[in-house]
């Protein structure tokens, strides 16, 4: 039995802690995994025979592969692509310029966090379901799709993890709105609130940027335990657990769903916080379909700097917007914005 470390190059978030200690566990003769992101490294204890540490992290590097990741005995070099904000900037300018229309014509609301409408937790779906945040449902998914296609069940299973996930943001944004209203927010602790959704969503655009490496220590995100709990489910061997696994992802460490499950509790009503979740999960549906009725991989998405970058930027927007509107609220300052 020996232990070796590894540094996980690709680790971004703390949904990739999770998600590497789940595919590793999984290897034959690996008794321990224990991944950080402060170093972003992994240590993997077991039975190892006579292979090297190069080979191990080149077999483990097989399997993490498909989820963006790769092992290395050489720490990641951290090194920003400043070309790919020339090709960014424009492309988010040109979604910005799209939101203030949405805005003028009423479909959304991006400037007032005491009015978030579906159609902007509808948005904040989109984008987080093609962002690194997402990472660990992909993995369930791409996990489900294999595990079950090896047993001609390619269709069910999907359709079940999907209707678990849509239920559950329902079902669960609902309680939490009517949790909030048992608190009787006053104008203080809606502005506090506000602040907390904005400062998350400027936290979540600085690291979708990855131009500020410590930015990412600063995430909220969910207690390890549950997301390793949600992850060991995959393993259940039951027809209902593809089910069972999409209630559960309501739980998992993506800072966009905390943010909107924060504002939830802004409501104080059933109705809107379930809306309200129930439209950021439609949000995220068509790209998680799309990954489970696809070869879509992960990896696929981890490759595209520009890409990310031009997310990093509109979810600024969201959360400087939202920040200074919450000041505005309460009078400190003046309307910045008149859209």
């Amino acid at each position: 039995m020996n232990t070796h470390k590894f540094f996980v190059h690709g680790m971004h978030c703390s949904a990739c802690v999770i998600l590497t200690e789940s595919e590793l566990k999984d290897v034959e003769g690996v008794s321990a995994v224990r991944a950080t992101l402060r170093t972003r490294s992994v240590e993997i204890t077991g039975v190892f025979g006579d292979k090297t540490p190069d080979q191990i992290a080149q077999a483990f590097s097989t399997i993490l592969q498909p989820h963006g990741y790769r092992l290395s005995l050489e720490e990641e070099r951290h090194s920003v692509r400043w070309p790919e904000f020339k090709l960014a900037v424009p492309i988010a300018i040109g979604f910005v310029a799209l939101f203030i229309i949405l805005q003028k014509l009423g479909i959304v609301n991006l400037v007032n966090t005491s009015e978030v409408g579906y159609g902007t937790a509808f948005v904040i779906g989109l984008i987080a379901s093609v962002s690194t945040c997402m990472a660990v449902v992909g993995g369930l998914v791409l996990s489900m799709s294999a595990t079950f296609a090896q047993q001609n069940d390619k269709v069910r299973p999907q359709v079940l993890f999907h209707i678990g996930r849509l239920v559950s943001f329902f079902v669960l944004g609902g309680l939490i709105g009517v949790v909030g209203s048992a608190f009787q927010l006053g104008q203080i602790g809606a502005f506090v609130l506000s602040v907390v959704v904005a400062v998350v969503l400027i936290i979540l655009g600085i690291n979708l940027l990855d131009v500020l490496p410590w930015a990412k220590r600063l995430q909220l995100v969910m207690p390890s335990v549950i997301g390793k709990r949600v992850q060991s489910l995959k393993r259940m061997n039951h027809s209902l657990t593809p089910l069972v696994v999409g209630v559960a992802t309501f739980f998992l460490p993506c800072g966009f769903t905390q943010s909107m499950q924060i504002y939830t509790l802004t409501t104080g009503s059933f109705w809107s916080g379930a809306f309200i979740m129930l439209s950021f999960a439609l949000g995220s549906l068509p790209a998680l379909a799309l990954l489970s009725f696809s070869s879509l991989g992960i990896q696929k998405k981890t490759q595209s700097g520009v890409f990310f970058k031009t997310a990093g930027l509109v979810v600024l927007f969201f959360g400087i917007f939202n920040l200074l509107n919450a000041f505005v609220s309460i009078g400190v300052i003046p309307p910045v914005f008149n859209f």
